[in-house]
């Protein structure tokens, strides 16, 4: 028993024909960095060459800087899964694939490969969406890689049942050095405006070893409260937050972690109605600090929530344990634990906060989803929450989370009690259709609403079949989907529904 037990230990920490295993280095990085259309027959042929002519393809730098390895480090397959998540994260590329090659002959210098084909950036905006009887519409234009180097603009105007509104946004990745992310927005909305920033340097990878956020918001707009599908109650909000968040890495490798997490926020913030004269001017300081546990577990699929692209799933077991300081001592938990298969996974993931809080949150969610039936994606949830004593126009809307019956209007759900169960089978039609558009259909099954704590519950559901649509050479692949069925519950009968598919 001791002999095989000492062989087999041999045998893990040798190579082949008993030579030591010896890591490899990382002599060259290659970058392949590619247009919307690969090759002329990809598409449409005039589509296909005016695309390719008007959009300016990713940098190559910006491609090198988002890479975990360079040149003289030792290959870690970690490392450079991680890598590929990173361009991925960028939101420029339709695809992107990472692996090793040798250079001339078989025992020639160990290049890192990295081949990326643009997604199509410059988009005009024009989204329209309808469910029942409420109807939401947006115009604009959206460069979601400026001059190549996956910046962001956005300039959108649009109008819900609730209010009109104009949007501007700005997103850098690597604004002055690598991967300190800036993040400028803008809101003038027809009862307010509203402004926020972020600059920092988050975790960007699991090794990283420290982190630093600054971020602010300005605003004063009208928050509106609803009941039973009715406007409840309307105030006027006035905020100003400036705060700093970071941490350290207590342990990090390139697959799991513990960090401890430290931040402190000013705020001043009121809700009160627009006539009040003085208006009232409420200031709070706050300090959190927290462990986070992390074992870093990803699935990558297609035909997930998008077509024609491979998807990063997160199913990390992850855990945080806060302290927040305020008026009080308050707590935050968070984590998630996952099961993974051939196929499929089920990942269940909880949230709470309360103690000395202003207002307490509970939320748990449990999604199950397999790919074991060839062209078809079943996805399973069921999700629920809780909340006590939540600032105005903070309470549950399943409307504006999507989290709720999807043939159902604006604002027919909400409330601080929350519950939603969907089924959904997402059958495949065409990937790739015309290389412009992937096509499916979801029959489906809804069930959930929303509710305040001292009346009943309030609950209806849907079931259906769905259109799903998605672009497959655009940046983001978000699917749409034309939803036709039929309500029970509240507000029975026959809807249909043009609006953002689910995003699991």
């Amino acid at each position: 028993m001791r002999a095989s037990w000492v062989l087999a230990t041999l045998l893990l920490a040798v190579g082949p024909f008993g030579r030591p295993a010896v890591a490899q280095t990382i002599d060259t990085i290659v970058v392949d960095n590619r247009n919307v259309f690969d090759n002329a027959n990809d598409g449409p042929g005039f589509v296909a060459r005016l695309a390719n002519a008007l959009h300016i393809r990713t940098r190559a730098s910006v491609i090198r800087r988002s890479l975990l390895v360079s040149p003289g480090q030792l290959y870690d397959s970690a490392r450079v899964a991680e890598s590929e998540r990173s361009l991925r994260a960028l939101g420029v590329f339709r695809f992107v694939r990472v692996d090793t090659t040798r250079i001339g002959a078989d025992s020639g210098p160990l290049a890192l490969r990295v081949v990326t084909a643009d997604g199509w950036s410059s988009k005009p905006q024009a989204n329209y969406s309808t469910a029942g009887g409420d109807q939401t519409w947006e115009v604009g234009f959206i460069e979601e890689n400026f001059l190549g180097t996956a910046s962001q603009l956005a300039l959108s105007y649009g109008k819900t049942p609730d209010r009109r509104r104009l949007d501007l946004q700005y997103l850098n990745p690597h604004f002055l050095v690598p991967r300190a992310i800036l993040l400028l927005r803008y809101g003038d909305l027809s009862d307010g405006k509203r402004g926020a920033w972020q600059f920092g340097v988050p975790f960007y990878q699991t090794s990283a070893r420290r982190a630093l956020v600054t971020y602010g918001e300005s605003g004063r707009e009208r928050v509106l409260t609803f009941k039973d599908g009715a406007l409840l109650d309307s105030v006027q909000r006035r905020v100003l937050r400036v705060g700093v968040s970071g941490g350290v890495a207590l342990h990090a490798t390139t697959r799991d972690y513990v960090r401890l997490s430290l931040g402190a926020e000013w705020r001043r913030e009121d809700f009160a109605p627009a006539t009040t004269t003085p208006f009232p001017r409420s200031t709070f300081t706050t300090g959190r600090v927290g462990l986070q546990f992390g074992h870093v577990r990803f699935r990558v699929l297609e035909q997930f929530n998008s077509y024609a692209r491979r998807e990063d799933v997160d199913v990390s077991q992850t855990l945080y344990l806060g302290t927040v300081l305020q008026s009080g001592v308050g707590y935050e938990i968070r984590g998630q634990v996952s099961t993974v298969w051939r196929g499929g996974f089920a990942l269940l993931y909880g949230e709470a906060s309360g103690g000395g809080l202003d207002s307490t949150r509970t939320r748990g969610r449990l999604t199950i989803v397999s790919q074991n039936l060839p062209r078809q994606t079943l996805i399973a949830h069921v999700e629920g929450g809780a909340l006590h004593r939540p600032k105005p126009g903070a309470e549950f809307d399943l409307w504006f989370d999507q989290r709720g019956p999807r043939l159902y209007g604006a604002h027919a759900f909400t409330g601080t009690r929350t519950t939603w169960l969907a089924f959904e089978d997402r059958i495949l039609v065409v990937e790739d259709l015309w290389g412009m558009v992937g096509l499916g259909l979801a029959p489906f099954v809804d069930y959930g609403g929303a509710w305040y704590e001292n009346e009943g519950a309030r609950l209806g559901g849907d079931a259906g079949l769905a259109l799903r649509f998605g672009p497959t050479r655009a940046v983001r692949g978000d699917a749409g989907e034309l939803a036709v069925g039929y309500r029970f519950g509240v507000g029975t009968g026959w809807a249909i529904a043009v609006r953002r598919g689910f995003s699991f």
